[in-house]
């Protein structure tokens, strides 16, 4: 049985498999800067999202065999575990892994029918359900304070360990906001704030720098094409460049915004998902350019630090509509009598 929007199954199954492969050199970045929690949060899951498949597979009578090896549960666990901070408590992966699967795509009929993106969905549930457990970044292991072994690391995220003050900071998005809004300017701020390095912060520019590099693999490969990356990236950088022009005291440069947050990690992998984008090339131009705008527009004038999930599920929301009048002429059509077009 195939699904809707989905050719084949096993062309489905390669391009997901290139997807995860792309995500593994910054996976070993995120190791390597901020410890192996990260893997513990992606086996959770992913193992969440596999079961929850299985479960509604079995409730629709499809193939479980098909449908579970496609790869897509996969990629939808592993762009929300990437998206979350690493030491999260287990269940708050496992309910946003969950809450994405059965929410944003099988309640809309299963892959290729789903209107949002499942992990953004899931995120942005977290976000807003649990704000609190959503700010406890781990520090770089060069800024941490008390360098945290695996074990102690797996005792926080299963209930052993209450505190986590000495081994977390917020991320260098929600330093720079917090400072702004204490009238401190951005000379000063990252003068005293140890977190920010030359384009964003510390560790965190790097594991971007390595979305960055496999989106463009992705894009050699020919799995996903240059437009909605391009105009993402274009759309907050021409935003935040006018703005940093005019007070480069409040408003960081395009640069930072780029390698902040979750900018390259959307622009290049949730964005361009298949299903949850338009299918014209100028729709495809507006939908990134629109993310790229209201990702730094919630970003610096919102509640939240970052807001490209938010953005994301806007912009979903609007495929519809962008597709419908972004559509090519069609050819054969001439105008008849008074006016009206006939074949």
């Amino acid at each position: 049985m195939n699904t809707p929007l989905i050719a084949e199954t096993s062309g489905v199954s390669t391009i997901m498999l290139k997807v995860l492969g792309a995500l593994l050199p910054a996976i070993a970045a995120y190791v390597y800067f901020f410890g192996p929690a990260i893997l513990v949060s992606l086996l959770l899951a992913s193992g969440a999202a596999l079961a929850t498949e299985a479960a509604v597979l079995r409730l629709r009578n499809y193939s479980m065999r098909v449908y579970l090896t496609d790869g897509s549960a996969l990629v939808t666990a592993w762009l929300l575990a990437l998206s979350i901070p690493p030491l999260a408590p287990w269940w708050l992966v496992v309910v946003g892994t969950v809450f994405g699967m059965l929410v944003a795509k099988h309640l809309y009929g299963g892959l290729g029918n789903n209107l949002f993106n499942p992990a953004m969905v899931g995120f942005a549930a977290l976000m807003i359900s649990f704000p609190s457990h959503m700010t406890h970044w781990l520090a770089p292991d060069a800024l941490a304070q008390v360098h945290w072994s695996f074990g102690q690391q797996m005792d926080f995220m299963f209930g052993g360990l209450p505190t986590l003050d000495a081994v977390t900071m917020a991320t260098p998005l929600d330093t720079l906001k917090t400072q702004l809004m204490l009238e401190h300017g951005l000379s000063e701020i990252k003068k005293t704030e140890l977190i920010f390095s030359a384009l964003s912060g510390k560790g965190t520019e790097i594991i971007a720098l390595f979305y960055l590099l496999g989106g463009l693999f992705l894009w050699q490969q020919r799995i996903i094409s240059w437009h909605i990356p391009l105009s993402f990236l274009a759309g907050m950088s021409l935003l935040a460049g006018v703005l940093h022009l005019l007070d480069a005291e409040r408003y960081a440069s395009p640069l930072f915004h780029v390698f902040a947050g979750g900018t390259l990690l959307a622009a290049f992998f949730i964005a361009t998902d298949y299903v949850t984008s338009p299918t014209t090339p100028m729709g495809k131009l507006i939908f990134g350019a629109g993310i790229g705008i209201c990702a730094y527009v919630i970003r610096v004038f919102g509640g939240y630090p970052d807001g490209v999930a938010f953005a994301v599920l806007f912009l979903n929301s609007a495929v519809p509509l962008i597709d419908a009048y972004t559509q090519p002429r069609v050819f054969g059509h001439v105008a008849g009598f008074f006016g009206k077009k006939n074949k």
